[in-house]
């Protein structure tokens, strides 16, 4: 049986790159899904090129036009929920169930800016001057280059694609190499929708090679990225060099506080939900648990015993909680992390350990690392799998210490019965997200979201404050 190869999506025609890379099912690496396309920074060139070509034209099209295409992607999407979240939990190794959950995300963001693209925003004003009417409002910021990560291979993707068009922007969108699958189907219905050829542009390959190009041509004006801190800080140096604007989603490590007067059932359904669900890919998952005396023993005992209940297999099959890791690089961080931890003085590992399943996969038992201080790696560090930590705290003054502690700020949540430390903790926590019994992963799309410190760099993402990003404001002065 050959292996289906798919291509670029470059000025409204599908291409091959100059090579292809194998897209391989982490739940059973026997599993080739198929061979895509890989760009170098030629072709990364020219649809930068085609985009800007397109640009006057997409640019000037009607908010009805916007929201027509738009909004047939979304229903679209809807409508083969089934089919694209198999492909999505397929080559990633979410579970079915999160795998369509996400694809109707999906959906529902490029619905959203279907409607955004009906209302946006501007001001008539009278001027302080007589005879002088004051008129502001929002133009779109030009092309945009898009790199999007693995662990969301097609939520992530719709909310920066679904925002750029709604504003009138033209797009070339890079997906992580670990996961072309799902972007492939999503440009797929994009290339039968009314776009202006060119207007949108899909280019697979590696970062140093098509990532770089977006930061080096003078024809792309914006770039939105998610990825790692490192990664990012490059983008932002370099871009930012040349004037282009620049919105980054980076790392996270994400605190959950869980005080004395916690519901425990919650407390520990909330912490193995944040914690471990998406195999704990995720960058709002909870990695690091603060637990104050009182709770602290109870709490860790009933984590180990829900963590028992949780059965890793393979993605697709039914009454699976947790898929596999993404890939076999993955994986060894996740052990390394762990074995750091032993090394530094952890008291207490629970799981953690490769599983052995009846196909060869990249599986591990979700871990706990108990008996830590705040000095360890294992505190310090994003690990990006399913593996949290456990630090003891005296009281709710030091766990919201402890839990601003850290380079980063995306997410932070709490667990308590006291509206008074509810209250303080929305507030004082050091985050641009911050839950209340509720999991740190796990976010709406029509609202804003992006963090603080190192994790986030410029305008917010998603809802109505995506705007901030992807227009520029114009004020233009009338005399009467």
């Amino acid at each position: 049986m050959n292996t289906p190869e798919y291509h670029l999506y470059i000025d409204g025609e599908w291409m091959p790159g100059v090579s292809a890379r194998p897209n391989v099912n982490p739940s059973d690496t026997s599993d080739v899904i198929g061979l895509y396309a890989q760009a170098d920074a030629g072709l990364a060139h020219r649809a930068i090129a085609a985009a800007a070509r397109a640009r006057p034209a997409w640019a000037a099209s009607t908010p009805q036009q916007r929201f027509d295409v738009l909004d047939a992607v979304g229903n679209e999407l809807l409508a083969r929920k089934e089919e694209i979240g198999r492909m999505l939990s397929r080559e990633e190794g979410k579970t079915l169930p999160e795998g369509m959950g996400e694809v109707a995300r999906a959906a529902m963001i490029f619905k959203f800016f279907a409607g955004e693209a009906l209302r946006t925003p501007g001001d008539l004003l009278p001027s302080v001057r007589p005879n002088v009417g004051v008129e502001v409002f929002r133009q779109p910021v030009g092309t945009v280059g898009l790199i999007t990560p693995w662990n969301f291979p097609i939520a992530i993707p719709a909310w920066k694609i679904a925002p750029a068009l709604a504003y009138g922007n033209t797009v070339v969108f890079k997906p992580a190499e670990l996961v072309p699958g799902s972007a492939w189907l999503l440009a797929e219905i994009l290339s039968r929708t009314a776009l202006p050829k060119g207007a949108f542009n899909l280019v697979m390959g590696a970062g140093s090679a098509v990532g770089q190009a977006f930061v080096d041509s003078p024809e792309v004006q914006a770039i939105s990225f998610t990825g790692s801190v490192a990664t990012g800080r490059r983008i932002i140096a370099g871009a930012a060099a040349r004037g282009a604007k620049v919105q980054c989603e980076m790392g996270g490590k994400n605190p959950l506080v869980v005080l004395d007067d916690a519901n425990l059932e919650q407390a520990v359904e909330t912490a193995v939900q944040g914690s471990y669900f998406s195999t704990g890919q995720r960058c709002t998952a909870s990695s690091k648990l603060i637990v104050t005396e009182n709770i602290h023993d109870r709490f860790v005992k009933a984590m180990q015993a829900r963590m028992a209940t949780l059965n890793v297999g393979h993605a697709l099959r039914a009454g699976v909680d947790i898929g596999p890791v993404v890939d076999e690089r993955q994986l060894a961080q996740n052990l390394s992390y762990l074995d750091i931890a032993r090394r530094e003085g952890a008291q207490a590992i629970t799981g953690g350990e490769t599983l052995e399943r009846d196909t060869t996969g990249y599986f591990q038992a979700p871990a706990l690392v108990a008996g830590t201080e705040p000095g360890m790696r294992i505190n310090r560090e994003e690990v990006f799998g399913p593996v949290a930590s456990v630090l003891r705290a005296r009281d709710y003054d030091e766990a919201l210490h402890l839990a601003n502690d850290t380079e980063f700020g995306l997410a932070s949540g709490i667990c308590t019965t006291s509206l008074k430390y509810a209250a303080h903790f929305r507030q004082h926590a050091q985050a641009g997200m911050v839950m209340v019994n509720l999991p740190t992963a796990g976010v709406d799309y029509h609202v804003p979201f992006g963090g603080t410190k190192a994790s986030s760099y410029g305008p917010r993402e998603q809802g109505r404050h995506a705007a901030e990003f992807y227009t520029t404001v114009k004020t233009a002065y009338i005399a009467s």
